[in-house]
């Protein structure tokens, strides 16, 4: 596999930092034991401050991991910490926990796969349920390091120090919510060991791939957008989407929808232009597959989905739409469901596919419950890339941009701002912008994905978390799309 994009910060999987760590031991000469004491004083630095008034208790399994905590046990005592080293391999009486000024969780490493068994499980059990900070060491015990997977009852940890690098399952849910705040601790591995190629967090540099627009050129120069979607009572979609991508830069935008409410669009529309399409009673017929291609021929991306419904006949034009349309394609929402269990269809496409499922509409493309999918995600977003030959972008707080056998980019966080009602389709028409613009749609989708939740956190500070809605989001994406160095100013 090829190098990480420079604007995705590196995220380890278990068998890449097991890499990194013998290059450095056998290849470099560095001492093992040299790693392990300073892993242990990053552990001790983070534990102390985390740490309220009463005794330090770590709780110590085998391995690495272990070692690292009875390290930290002894540099903290000689700080002068009052600190009780608990043996987590044999059966202890939770009670050694209570009224301790923080607990250290070194019980499993980032090797660990599965669900905890006894006694450690039971170790698990008891951490979780005092009352002190928990400091994990390194990761989590009981999350899966490759994945954020969790089988069995893991760890919730305040804060986690993790080694060298960051690790995928500290940001991949349901691991990611066990993992707290993530502190990076140097260990001293040399400069030059393997890399990372696997995943990585989407940073604001790929901000700076954004293409402005030019001094001079058209409308049409900057993005021709055609969004394919609405339907009786489901007329709010496409306008937001439609919106949202000439807010994003787009210079012309069409909103293809039935017929019979095109009125109502264009009661929601100043800038965009619509077009009314052959109905089944309010909702797209198959009949339209051919306006929709003919639009298409001068478009840069067409998004298809949005307020579509789920109409036999209506289900029916968005396969045949998918097919049909040369352009870069976007899929979202009732375009989505449209294919369910039929992800391989979008390889019969030639021009690039962007999938954007939340879990339960993953769920119905994969013929999965939406709980397998919360389980798997990042199984199940590689998963669905490899099917259907497409990026997927599997929405949630660890938003997953997963591409057909290629590298994996994943959100560092969302905004609560977001849990409202057409956000969705706010992010549809800023990556259909971005498509337009002629980006890579593994950039597209993840600059987009970061923008979106920049933009939101911006409608949040001005209003309130609670307060925000679509619209607001929309107005924001200015600030979201603009690089960090450049807001400063």
């Amino acid at each position: 596999m090829t190098a990480l994009p420079d604007w995705l910060d590196p995220l380890y999987e278990a068998a890449e930092m097991r890499a990194a760590d013998e290059w450095a031991i056998e290849e470099q000469g560095v001492p093992q034991d040299d790693l392990m004491e300073r892993a242990a004083l990053g552990l001790a630095r983070v534990t102390a401050a985390a740490a309220g008034n009463g005794p330090i208790r770590i709780v110590a399994g085998k391995g690495n991991n272990g070692g690292d905590g009875r390290v930290a046990a002894r540099l903290l005592a000689e700080d002068g910490r009052e600190v009780e080293l608990i043996d987590g391999t044999e059966a202890f009486d939770p009670e050694r926990l209570s009224g301790s000024g923080a607990v250290v969780d070194a019980l499993l490493g980032t090797g660990f796969e599965g669900a905890p068994r006894e006694p450690v499980a039971s170790a698990i059990w008891a951490i979780n349920r005092q009352d002190a900070p928990v400091v994990a060491c390194d990761v989590p015990s009981g999350v899966n390091a490759s994945s954020g997977e969790v089988e069995a009852e893991a760890v919730r940890a305040t804060v986690t120090a993790t080694f060298h690098g960051s690790k995928v399952g500290l940001y991949v849910e349901p691991g990611k919510g066990h993992a707290g705040s993530v502190e990076v601790v140097e260990i001293g591995i040399p400069r030059g060991a393997p890399a990372p190629a696997v995943a990585g967090l989407i940073s604001e540099r790929v901000l700076d791939l954004y293409p402005r627009r030019p001094r001079s050129g058209s409308k049409f120069d900057s993005g021709v957008v055609v969004v394919v979607g609405g339907s009786a009572g489901l007329t709010g979609a496409p306008t937001m989407t439609a919106r949202s991508a000439q807010r994003a830069g787009a210079g012309y935008v069409q909103v293809a929808v039935p017929a019979p409410v095109q009125q109502a669009v264009d009661l929601r529309l100043l800038e965009q232009m619509s077009r009314g399409l052959p109905d089944d009673e309010g909702f797209h017929s198959p009949a339209g597959v051919a306006d929709v291609e003919e639009m298409a021929e001068r478009a840069g991306a067409v998004v298809l989905g949005p307020g579509l419904g789920r109409a036999e006949g209506a289900q029916e034009f968005a396969r045949g739409v998918a097919v049909a349309v040369e352009a870069p394609l976007l899929v979202d929402a009732d375009g989505l469901n449209a294919h369910a269990g039929a992800l391989e269809l979008f390889r019969e496409r030639d021009a690039a596919t962007v999938l954007t499922p939340h879990e339960a509409e993953l769920g119905r493309l994969l013929e999965l419950d939406a709980e397998e999918v919360a389980a798997h995600r990042l199984q199940h977003a590689r998963e669905a890339a490899e099917l259907s030959g497409a990026v997927v972008l599997l929405k949630g707080d660890d938003t997953i941009v997963a591409t057909p056998g290629g590298a994996v980019a994943i959100s560092a966080g969302g905004s609560p701002a977001l849990a409202t009602a057409g956000t969705g389709d706010v992010l549809s028409g800023l990556i259909g912008a971005l498509l337009a613009k002629r980006m890579d749609p593994f950039e597209a989708a993840a600059l987009g994905a970061l923008a979106h939740v920049l933009a939101a956190r911006a409608a949040a500070e001005r209003l309130g978390a609670d307060h925000v809605m679509a619209g607001d989001v929309i107005e924001a994406l200015p600030y979201g799309l603009t690089p960090r160095g450049a807001r400063q100013r």
